[in-house]
């Protein structure tokens, strides 16, 4: 009963903040009491508003209540802790400092654990040798901290000074001799200065980067429900094209079956001729020994008439003309199932992140793709000769019967190529030539047919005496250096189109800044006279302009 009562009392004595024995207690207004540093520190932290209350009760102050100590309370205290009972027993093994504590610098032989460290002291204490901070007025303006095992760690190791002092400049903490030796002259602040701009800083930076945070996860979600999307799509363009292709199977085995029929059905004609004929050649061959020549003449005349025989020349060409229908029809389709998905996909393809432009002409090679004219494309002005040897295409006004996707008004030809991502290319010019991208929507005749002369078209007029480039019947005209070959280079995704001159320098001619909405094809147009030679095997070239 006695421990318990002597519990109850030290309870009573006990700070609720610390939940320990009132060290140096103090009691606020309201009635309540607490250690002097435990409310300094509660106050310290909460500081909103130049308004105090108090952690039990919550009733505020303003201002902030001046501490005195409760001699009384100090007196209680000493008393409880000078009772030789179990509650106040010697300093356990716990109190004591062990690996990766903070020990008490006063302590001899054994430390106890440091309660607090003081910035002005640089030493750390326990909580017996913290008490003169608290009691003493000449401690009043010192400043504790939590333990800590890096207090040296603010000493200048050449002055032996604590670096209260920030370089700016520098970038530094630094100590007031340093401020008037070697940091003389620089931008310099308190430390205490630069820790409160820093703080402001800090709480920019992470509001900048929890915003960041939620903009990245909205767009992880976004991300995943295109994932999803683009799966129930696929499995449902799958489904759609086995079915598709299931259809033509069904029919391509109905032809079968059908063509199959037909020939099984000549198949047995021709075994009953042959049969027919095997037969009549016995009786022949029975006859050809027969000595009676009233029989031979009158079994001859009824024997030696034969049935019209099968034209096999026919069946053979109407098997081979099946085959090569079936083998053109499933070709056909196969391409221009190709060309559609090509397309579709690269219109609804994700769009890449945007790469830096390259910087020399090797890192531009990296990109080179190769691209193919559109025969179904050339206007009637245009010939194509091609030499398969050294890989090149030449156009020159000629003859061309036409197609429905040629040009009808302008002497002009696009690629096959859809193009998407970095491209590059490079093409060989004579005579006034322009050099296009466009895109394979554009009109095949009017106006704005020609390269240039509509929003879906840009080209480079390369003439004799200099450049000029055209967009949306726009003309700029363009000054460099006049090279026979020309460089072209397309980040689709990033919209950035580049015109180069290419010698022994590769010089920028005319950049293109907007956003492509459809896949884009080179295009070529000429005036009479002019050629146009696409480069080839760019990768094996061994100059570097």
């Amino acid at each position: 009963m006695a421990q318990q009562g002597s519990q109850r009392d030290k309870d009573k004595l006990c700070c609720s903040i610390c939940l320990d024995l009132l060290k140096g207690p103090v009691t606020i207004p309201c009635g309540h009491s607490y250690c002097l540093s435990c409310i300094k520190n509660y106050w310290d932290e909460e500081n909103q508003k130049n308004v105090y209350s108090c952690p039990q009760c919550r009733q505020t102050f303003e201002p902030r209540p001046v501490l005195m100590k409760n001699t009384v309370l100090a007196e209680l205290v000493e008393e409880v802790k000078n009772k030789k009972t179990d509650i106040k027993a010697s300093p356990a093994d716990h109190c004591y400092a062990g690996p990766g504590d903070v020990g008490c610098d006063v302590c001899t032989g054994r430390k106890q654990k440091a309660l607090k460290s003081c910035m002005q002291c640089l030493v750390s204490y326990c909580e017996q040798h913290l008490q003169p901070h608290y009691e003493s007025p000449a401690f009043g303006k010192h400043k504790l901290v939590d333990p800590s095992n890096k207090m040296q760690e603010i000493i200048c190791t050449r002055h032996n000074e604590v670096m209260k002092i920030f370089c700016r400049t520098d970038q530094q903490c630094i100590c007031i001799l340093c401020s008037m030796d070697e940091h003389k002259g620089h931008d310099t602040v308190s430390a205490a200065a630069e820790i409160s701009k820093k703080q402001k800083e800090l709480g920019v930076s992470r509001q900048n980067i929890q915003q960041r945070i939620q903009k990245r996860e909205k767009d992880v979600k976004l991300l995943q429900k295109d994932v999803e999307a683009i799966n129930l799509s696929a499995d449902k363009a799958l489904r759609d094209s086995e079915k598709i292709f299931t259809d033509v199977k069904q029919q391509i085995r109905s032809r079968q079956e059908s063509e199959v029929a037909h020939v099984n059905n000549l198949q047995e004609k021709l075994q009953e001729e042959i049969a027919e004929l095997s037969r009549k050649d016995t009786e022949l061959e029975q006859l050809s020994h027969t000595e009676d020549h009233t029989q031979f003449l009158q079994s001859y005349s009824r024997l030696s008439g034969l049935s019209e025989a099968t034209d096999s020349s026919s069946i053979t060409a109407r098997s081979l003309k099946y085959t090569e229908d079936q083998t053109a029809a499933v070709s056909e389709v196969r391409d221009k199932l190709q060309d559609i998905v090509s397309e579709e996909w690269a219109t609804m393809s994700i769009t890449e992140t945007p790469q830096t432009e390259p910087k020399n002409r090797t890192e531009f090679i990296k990109h080179v793709c190769d691209i193919r004219l559109d025969q179904n494309t050339r206007s009637k002005h245009i010939s194509v000769s091609t030499c398969q040897g050294a890989q090149f295409y030449l156009f020159q006004y000629g003859y061309w019967c036409g197609h429905p996707d040629s040009f009808t008004d302008w002497a002009q030809i696009l690629c096959r190529e859809s193009l998407t991502g970095c491209c590059y290319w490079e093409v060989e010019v004579g005579g006034s030539v322009f050099v296009a991208v466009a895109y394979k929507s554009i009109s095949r005749k009017g106006d704005e047919s020609a390269f240039g002369n509509s929003g879906k078209s840009w080209a480079l007029e390369c003439l004799d005496d200099g450049y000029e480039f055209r967009h949306n019947k726009i003309r700029t005209s363009i000054s460099g250096p006049r090279s026979s070959r020309v460089g072209v280079y397309l980040d689709h995704s990033a919209g950035v189109l580049s015109f180069y001159s290419v010698s022994e320098t590769m010089t920028l001619l005319h950049r293109v800044h907007t956003t492509f909405t459809e896949p884009l094809c080179p295009g070529f147009a000429m005036y009479n006279g002019a050629s146009v030679e696409i480069c080839k095997d760019l990768n094996t070239e061994t100059s570097n302009p």
